[in-house]
């Protein structure tokens, strides 16, 4: 049952405040990793070889020769999110463990197929799924968790299960609209930051909306709950995606377990380069430059770690690093004021609190 705001909101929010500096991270996201890799890897179960065993492989349980392994399967946000999410409607954690294994299920999906599509060959410090058991079978494990996140909620039978999956395949869609449009911006020269904000709003901001919603509504929350919650996961995923942009030029490899430079030997049109070219003056116009001309080359591929370093100098200058990071800081304060539209256990909200800010300031 909620508790009730005391007669001070500013001691309300000073309370809030010294319980999320408390709370321990680590173990709210290990409890989201604990009751749900059970019914994870029952799902995985499900499918036919050798997608079982790839899909093991994947999420970290065995290794390229199928010897059983502790492989680093991920932050393991949005199960904790989802956990969470019950628990802001009044429900019992584990109320959300399906929804939490949906959303997992669907996230995994989409990393699957990015990889392929992005040439990514390393994830989580170990070679992707397409690298080790070939395109054909990331794109068919792919699908098929896709398949199980669907089956998973709607054979539970309930009006709540039914409610979830129409927001889930809702998210589903936007976070391939926004895969879609990630893929088609790296062929143009110039994309806008409003275009760039809308596409990660698809691709990181909707599957959070979902995390932080899916439990809710399995606990019979009303829309407008839900609703409210999906705008603290969606603006949470945008800070998410900031960080994550920051990452992926100037994060280091041995915590990120992805190459120097990553988004830059891909072309993405991420945060940082899209508003370094916006920023306008000299190195905003070199910059522009080299990008026209790195779209033009046969030898992107065989650029030196130099000239990568080079380009990322060149954002840096031109502002749109600093301004990543302001826009990171941003989305996070927008998505802690959406939590006052909700009732819910001040332990809860100091959580939700507490996962957001180690959303902004993680180092992978």
């Amino acid at each position: 049952m909620p508790t009730v705001p005391s007669a001070n909101p500013a001691e309300d929010t000073a309370q809030t405040a010294r319980t999320a500096h408390d709370t321990d991270i680590a173990a709210l996201l290990e409890r989201g990793r604990t009751l749900s890799t059970p019914v994870l890897r029952a799902a995985v179960n499900r499918l036919a070889p050798p997608m079982d065993t790839v899909a093991a492989y994947h999420f970290g349980w065995i290794d390229a020769e199928g010897r059983p392994s502790d492989g680093d399967g991920g932050k393991a946000v949005r199960p904790a999110l989802a956990l969470l999410s019950a628990e802001a409607a009044g429900a019992a954690p584990e109320v959300g463990i399906p929804g939490a294994v949906a959303v997992e299920l669907v996230h995994n999906f989409s990393l699957l197929h990015d990889d392929l599509m992005d040439g990514d060959e390393q994830r989580r410090h170990r070679d992707t799924v397409w690298k080790v058991h070939g395109p054909a079978q990331a794109i068919l494990v792919g699908d098929a968790l896709f398949a199980l996140a669907n089956e998973l909620l709607l054979e539970m039978g309930t009006v709540e299960a039914g409610r979830a999956t129409r927001r889930l395949t809702t998210a589903t869609r936007k976070l391939i609209d926004g895969q879609a449009q990630d893929i088609s911006y790296e062929h143009r020269e110039r994309v806008t930051v409003e275009e760039c904000l809308e596409m990660e709003g698809n691709k990181t901001g909707a599957l959070l909306a979902c995390a932080v919603s899916i439990g809710a509504v399995l606990g019979g929350a009303d829309d407008r709950t839900a609703d409210t919650l999906e705008a603290y996961g969606y603006h949470l995923g945008l800070a998410f995606q900031a960080v994550d942009d920051l990452l992926g030029i100037w994060g280091d490899p041995v915590a990120t377990g992805k190459q120097t430079w990553s988004d830059l030997r891909q072309r993405k049109k991420s945060l940082p380069v899209v508003a370094a070219l916006a920023a306008g003056g000299p190195a905003s116009q070199r910059l522009g430059t080299l990008l026209a001309a790195d779209a033009k080359s046969n030898d992107f591929d065989s650029f030196s770690e130099e000239e990568f370093a080079i380009r990322a100098a060149l954002i840096e200058e031109a502002g749109g690093r600093e301004w990543t990071s302001q826009e990171a800081r941003r989305q996070h304060g927008t998505a802690i004021e959406a939590l006052d539209g909700v009732d819910m256990p001040e332990t809860v909200r100091a959580q939700l609190v507490a996962l957001a800010d180690f959303v902004v300031v993680r180092k992978r």
